[in-house]
């Protein structure tokens, strides 16, 4: 506090004796006494303080003259509705036979003018009465009060608290509503009836947050309620991830210009929604200029200060507040209430010129003026619908109400130990610390229901209505009740809105979007440098990371098996991929062997027709159609390769592959060495062909084959080949493969092939130009030389091909090498059998014409 409040509160004690020592000399008073402007004498006196004047004409006084009262203007009809609420409940508790029993209440109620010094002057006063000569009792005695209801503004509340606490005389406000006061060290005789903007701060920050509000400005009163009800909100409001764009101040008294420079900010800004945490007195000329300027499409968000201003509500020219959302202190209904005030009369006291002034205020009359204008007390408040008659909206009226009642409720209880304590003489009153005391712990119900209680700080619970400002027919606006808040509950089930009954401002009627930046879906969020966390650019989430919360600050990567959608806001399952009989590839490769197994199936069945004829016998016929056959497994194994891989496709595939070859070659390898023993045969005194006849052949193919299913047998004992999801190879897909499981045994199975491939070309080679007629040994040399050629070739396209096409390489390299030993092998026998028939006899096989050799 300033040090001119300090001289200035000193000066007052000293006017009212709050600091002249009991052993004083009686002295009297200098100054004029400060009077209640309504007051009724009773058993035990409640003093109370309202602003029922907007303003003080506050003077320097030159202190050296007697100063003269401080004058008030403008009365608020609002602030004497409070009044006559308070003087309601005081006769209503009067009346009650059960609370407070033979004891009758008083009540001394100043008008502080919404001035901090005349609230101090009003609270001194109430503590020392206004008596004009201090005895020596003076400060010994009970204070003229036993608790103070009041003030209406924090400011004032606050000084108020801070010149009454000392003494311990309970200070009960209904409509001060600023966290500060909950400081039980700096206020520790202060309670109120009415919930801390700790609360209403808090509650207005989720409200922003539910509907998605994260950018938005604020609009305060340069007062204790203004700065430290925004002050808590923005601390709520970084908690719950939303952004202040600009925070401006204005006081009642302002010039025009500090106004219209809050409008330009305002203009400006890039938010849509405006918080204003303003008491009604400062809201009013703000809102005025705004009209003057025609600034729509605003969301207003208001405090309960003036949320249910019947004043701004029913003036047409704020039509742009509709749609205004806040919170407003719970309503209630008061029965009598109305009766009550519509019989107030200047006539019930003639001296009172509070009476004859409000008078006037209503009815727009002057009791001096006896012309056409003048009152003539004839006027019937009843007939009057203004903000004073008016009971549909008794929130802050209902807090006033309370707050009586928590007074006699009190001292109730104090009496009701009091009087059972025999050491207490008869008619005297409690002391002003066993009040506090007993008000601290006061419980009690409303004949509304609610349980009235104070907490440590004392504070009752906070319950709020969340209301929406909405058009009635006649153009004006009308509360709607959309929700409610109660601290009582959980966190998370404090506030509940009912979204479909708001009507929102802006012709649309959606609701506002009011971000800095827009959400970041599927991406994350990189805060703009040199502003506020709610400004960002979005950055796109890499390929295989996801970002499924609306403006998280990172991508998370996906599982494994898991890849990003196209929107990067979901994980998805990989694509599995492998050679599918229903894809184009896998049907052309199937089509490609059952082409091979339908001409291998006519080549069989043409040479069984000609088995008798020499150039099928030539050669080892046995061994043409065992030959024939090994090509159809050839064709057909190449199909165990298409299709899912399973543990028992895996094993098959490589192991059919390996032996189904291995028999082919080891048939050609026979059909050579026949070739070349044939030869040998026909050279005098050889011997040779009764070491390799039929039965030798049969042994040698057996055996050769037989070696390839034991190569065949330890690798699948030892690690056979199984099912693998590859994830390595493409990070948006899965390649599912048979894993060879020993590659060793792979390369075993394939370097054996290869070997008798090469054996058999060599001898083929050697052979080719042997003098037949009909020399099979060229046509297996080149046959042989294609087979070589497929599978070198296969080796590094095998290694180079991603997923599925290293399935289709090797396929292909099966089909293309079992092709050519068909055609090379059996192309030129069908060509005889069919075409030139007189070529297939045993005489042209014979023959020892010479042969074009390769």
């Amino acid at each position: 506090m300033a040090k001119s409040t300090v001289s200035l509160l000193l000066l007052l004690m000293v006017v009212h004796g709050a600091l002249v020592p009991a052993s004083a000399q009686p002295c009297s008073l200098l100054g004029q006494p400060a009077l209640p402007v309504l007051s009724a004498k009773g058993d035990i006196n409640i003093g109370a303080i309202f602003s029922i004047h907007r303003s003080a004409l506050l003077k320097m006084h030159p202190f050296t003259s007697k100063p003269e009262p401080t004058t008030c203007a403008r009365l608020n009809l609002r602030e004497f509705k409070f009044a006559q609420t308070f003087i309601f409940a005081i006769e209503e508790i009067n009346n009650n036979t059960q609370l407070l029993p033979g004891v009758s209440l008083g009540y001394k109620i100043y008008d502080a003018c919404n001035s901090i010094a005349l609230a101090i002057d009003s609270g001194m006063a109430l503590m020392n009465g206004y008596e004009k000569v201090l005895r020596d009792i003076s400060c010994s005695r009970s204070p003229a009060v036993q608790a103070i209801v009041g003030e209406s503004t924090s400011s004032t509340t606050i000084a108020l608290a801070t010149v009454v606490g000392p003494f311990n005389i309970p200070v009960i406000s209904h409509f001060a509503t600023c966290a500060c006061l909950s400081n039980r060290k700096r206020y520790p005789s202060f309670f109120r009836t009415i919930p801390s903007d700790y609360y209403q701060s808090r509650a207005l920050a989720q409200l922003v947050k539910h509907f998605g509000w994260t950018w938005v400005g604020t609009v305060r009163s340069r007062s204790d309620y203004g700065n430290n009800g925004i002050a808590a909100f923005e601390e709520a409001a970084k908690e719950e991830g939303v952004c202040i764009e600009y925070s401006e101040a204005v006081l009642r008294t302002d010039a025009q210009e500090q106004f219209l420079k809050t409008l330009e900010v305002i203009k400006k800004g890039t938010a849509r929604v405006v918080v204003a945490f303003i008491s009604f007195g400062d809201f009013a000329p703000l809102v005025k200029v705004i009209a003057e300027q025609n600034l729509t499409g605003l969301q207003w968000v208001g405090s309960e200060s003036w949320i249910t201003s019947r004043n701004l509500a029913e003036s047409k020219q704020y039509s742009f507040l509709s749609g205004a959302v806040g919170f407003a202190v719970v309503n209630a209904k008061l029965l009598g209430l109305r009766e009550f005030l519509v019989n107030v009369h200047p006539n019930q006291q003639p001296t009172n010129e509070l009476l004859k002034e409000f008078w006037e205020t209503a009815f727009q009359c002057s009791f001096r003026n006896t012309d056409s204008g003048g009152c003539t007390g004839l006027e019937k408040l009843s007939e009057l619908q203004n903000e004073y008659t008016d009971v549909s909206e008794l929130r802050i009226e209902h807090k006033a109400y309370t707050a009586a009642y928590a007074v006699a409720h009190t001292l109730h209880n104090v009496l009701k130990d009091f009087k059972s304590s025999t050491n207490n003489s008869k008619g005297e009153l409690p002391t002003p610390k066993k009040v506090l005391q007993y008000m601290r712990d006061v419980s009690f119900t409303m004949n509304t229901g609610e349980n009235i209680f104070f907490d440590a700080s004392g504070d009752p619970v906070a319950r709020y209505d969340l209301v929406n400002w909405q058009p009635a027919q006649d153009g004006s606006l009308q509360f709607k009740h959309v929700g409610v808040y109660d601290s009582s509950l959980p966190l998370e089930e404090r506030l509940q809105v009912n979204q479909k009954l708001i009507l929102w401002a802006g012709k649309n009627g959606q609701l506002p979007v009011s971000l800095c930046s827009e959400s970041c879906p599927g991406t994350r969020k990189a805060v703009q440098k040199g502003r506020p966390v709610c400004c960002y650019d979005c950055i796109p989430c890499a390929e295989g990371e996801i970002s499924n919360e609306t403006d998280s600050s990172d991508c998370f990567p996906c599982d494994s098996e898991y890849w990003s959608n196209e929107s990067k806001d979901r994980c998805v399952l990989k694509v599995v991929e492998f050679l599918s009989y229903t894809e184009i590839m896998g049907m052309v490769l199937c089509i490609f062997s059952f082409f091979g197994v339908l001409i291998t199936a006519m080549v069989s069945f043409l040479f069984y027709l000609h088995k008798e004829t020499p150039i099928v016998r030539a050669n080892n016929s046995e061994l043409s159609f065992l030959l024939l056959f090994s090509l159809t497994l050839c064709f057909l194994c190449s199909l165990t390769f298409i299709g899912r891989p399973t543990e028992w496709s895996c094993m098959l595939r490589h192991t059919a592959f390996g032996i189904t070859f291995v028999l082919c070659i080891s048939c050609v390898l026979g059909k050579t060495i026949v070739v070349l023993m044939a030869f040998r045969a026909t050279l005098p005194g050889s011997n040779v062909m009764k070491w390799f006849g039929p039965l030798q052949q049969r042994l040698s193919v057996v055996s050769l084959t037989l070696i390839q299913v034991i190569i065949c047998v330890l690798w699948l004992t030892i690690s056979p080949p199984f099912p693998y999801m590859n994830l390595s190879y493409y990070r948006e897909k899965i390649i599912l493969e048979c894993n060879l499981g020993s590659a060793l045994g792979f390369w075993i199975v394939l370097g054996y092939t290869g070997l008798l491939s090469i054996l058999c070309f060599v001898l083929a080679f050697f052979a080719r130009k042997l003098p037949d007629n009909f020399n099979e040994a060229k046509f297996i040399t080149f046959s042989m030389l294609i087979f070589c050629a497929v599978w070198i070739t296969f080796i590094p396209a095998y290694v180079s091909s991603p997923g599925k096409y290293t399935v289709a390489v090797e396929i292909f390299a099966i089909s293309v090498s079992s092709f050519g030993l068909l055609f090379c092998i059996f192309a030129p026998k069908c060509y005889i059998i069919l075409l030139k028939p007189e070529k297939n006899t045993k005489k042209q096989m014979m023959g020892k014409a010479s042969s074009t050799t390769l």
